[in-house]
Formats: structure tokens, sequence, C-alpha cells
């Protein structure tokens, strides 16, 4: 049976940091056979969990046991497996899943760029269009369809989980109208409409991404007749008149397209509009493994980057905006609460 080791002298926590790849690799490989998927609640034999998956059972053997090692999956003294907390969360079907998000953040073109990195930092731009000769979404959309597949997904799951959060942390209690801004497919305006019967909602996104908002906004929809659908590049307009604009993980562009976009909201709000803007940070949070790793990632692939509580103040004072909150939504995301004054 193994075991995850706590605290390794420095020498082998770097060996085991450089090869970071292999734990990656090894997640990505578990989510795409289906091993959690296959895993029920009982402990199996890697025999049965292959004929699960069509595998051969030494290999699978090797890829349960590196993943065992940091606490994804069990190995238990008689050499079944079991599930773990974690190990759980590859489940398609798990509430909290993050199959997707496991696959997203390994897909091929993020082997293509990692080591690229240097070249990111030394230049402060993307490697994407050199290696593809495209800006990173149109390359996604254009030449790597599966991949963007797997993105829509991950970012759907993402939407549904935090969304539930955002709508219990706001209090929109004197607010008639609430805007989405760059909102995806519409889940955070959803959760608030159901959190407010009287609201009425907007969501704003790109047209082929408005295409396929929730089912409940759209015609026909239980929420349809409180929520516009809005079609735009917030970076261009925000033809959008609310009480309130949420504006969620989006000001990771560059810092004229970020500066644009809040010109725009506050330009469309006017004066006491309430603008909330929900971010990851870089900061001494619980997350900063995670959102850092996520900071490079954005360098890399459309040389966008996550903010630091401090950053994310200037850009939001220098846009004109008061803040009045900053809070946390839950360990991965913190609430700007704004006004724009009158």
């Amino acid at each position: 049976m193994t075991t995850a080791q706590t605290a390794p002298p420095p020498s082998m926590r770097l060996r085991e940091l450089v090869f970071g790849a292999a734990c990656a690799a090894a997640l990505r490989a578990a989510a795409r056979l289906g091993v959690a998927d296959a895993l029920g609640d009982s402990p199996m034999t890697v025999e049965d969990l292959a004929a699960a998956v069509k595998t051969e059972p030494r290999p699978l053997r090797r890829l349960l046991r590196a993943l065992s090692c940091y606490g994804v999956f069990a190995e238990r003294q008689d050499g079944t497996f079991a599930h773990t907390d974690m190990s759980r969360l590859l489940r398609e079907d798990d509430p909290q899943s993050l199959r997707y998000i496991s696959l997203w953040c390994t897909e091929p073109w993020t082997w293509d760029a990692w080591p690229r990195l240097d070249e990111a930092v030394r230049t402060g731009r993307n490697v994407v269009q050199n290696l593809y000769g495209k800006e990173f979404f149109v390359y996604l959309n254009e030449d790597a369809p599966e991949s963007a597949e797997v993105f829509n997904r991950a970012m759907t799951k993402s939407s549904e989980q935090s969304a539930r959060e955002v709508a219990a942390l706001l209090d929109l209690s004197g607010s008639t109208s609430v805007a989405d801004i760059a909102g995806g497919q519409g889940h955070v305006v959803a959760s608030l409409l159901d959190k407010y019967p009287s609201m009425q909602g907007t969501l704003l996104d790109l047209p082929r991404v408005v295409e396929n908002a929730v089912p409940r906004l759209r015609e026909g929809g239980d929420l349809a007749h409180r929520a516009r659908i809005v079609p735009g590049d917030v970076r261009v307009a925000v033809p959008v008149k609310a009480d309130v604009y949420i504006i969620k993980n989006i000001l990771e562009w560059d810092d004229e397209s970020t500066a644009r976009t809040l010109r725009n909201v506050i330009e469309a709000g006017g004066p006491g509009a309430r603008v909330v803007v929900i971010e990851n940070l870089v900061d001494d949070t619980p997350s900063m493994r995670f959102s850092t790793a996520m900071d490079l990632l954005l360098l890399l692939n459309v040389g966008g980057a996550k903010h630091t509580t401090e950053s994310m103040v200037s850009r939001l004072t220098d846009a004109g905006l008061v803040i009045d909150d900053v809070r946390p939504v839950n360990p991965y995301l913190h609430a700007f609460d704004c006004t724009v004054p009158e």
C-alpha cells in the first residue's frame, strides 16, 4: 500500500515538483479513462477496474499507485483501490465535479505552451500566437474543437457551482434589475432571478456564447419572462441599463481591455449603479497554488493575468468606481462591491 508522505526534505520536494507534469498527466489519464466513474462506493480490484475501463491491469495499477501518493484514490492493504474525497471529484456525476477542469488544464495545447514560459516571462506576451499563428480562442474554435468543447463544459460546470455561492453572498433586495456582463451561459443571473422573484435580469456575452444560454432564460424557459439575452462584446459596448452589474472572472485581459470594459459598464449604469466584480486573486489565500498557476496559464494563452487585491483595487478606482466592500465568495473567489459615484 502506498501513502502520501509529509514534509519531504527540500531535495526530494524539488524532485517531486519537477515531475509535476507526471501528476497532471496521470490525472488527465484517469479522467479520460473514466476510472473514477467506474469505481463505486466499495473498493475494487485492479483487474475488475481494468475490465470496466478497458485497460491492461498492470499499467492501471501503476497509474493508480502514482495518484494515490497525492491522495487521489487510496490503495488498501489487500491491493484494492477505493475512492478518496479528491478522486470522487473526477466523477462526472459528482455535484462538485472537477473532471472537465482537470481535462481543460491538461489539454494538448497546454503541453505545447508550458515549455515556452520563459519566453512569455521575457516578453510579457502570450506564446499561442507564435505557436499556432492565431489568437488563442480563434485557434481553439477553428483548429481544436475537442478542446473548445472541453473548455465549454469546464466553464459551464464551474459557473454552475460558483453561481449558487455568488447568489447566496449578494444582497440585492433593494434592486429591481441585474445584468451579468460577459456572463457566459447565464448561471449567475439565473441563480439571482431564483433568489429574487420580482427581479429582471440581463445576460450579455458574445453571440456564439449566448446561443447556448441556459434553457431557463430562453424562450419557453421558466425565467424567460424576466430575462433578456443580449449578444455583444463588452469591450466594445454595454448596451444594458441595470441597477446592478455583475462582472465575474473576465477582468484578466490586458490592461486596455480591462479599462475599456469597466468604462463601458460605468457609462451604461450611470451614477449610483452598483458594480460587483468577482475574481480569483493571487494574494495569500487558501487558493494561492491554484490561482498563481492559472495566472501563468493566462500569460501563456492570452497574455492576461490574475490580480492581487491591490492591483484589482487599483484598476477599479482608476476606472472611477468607489469600492464599498471586499468579501470572499469562497476560498477561490473574492467579490469587490463597488458603486458608480454620483
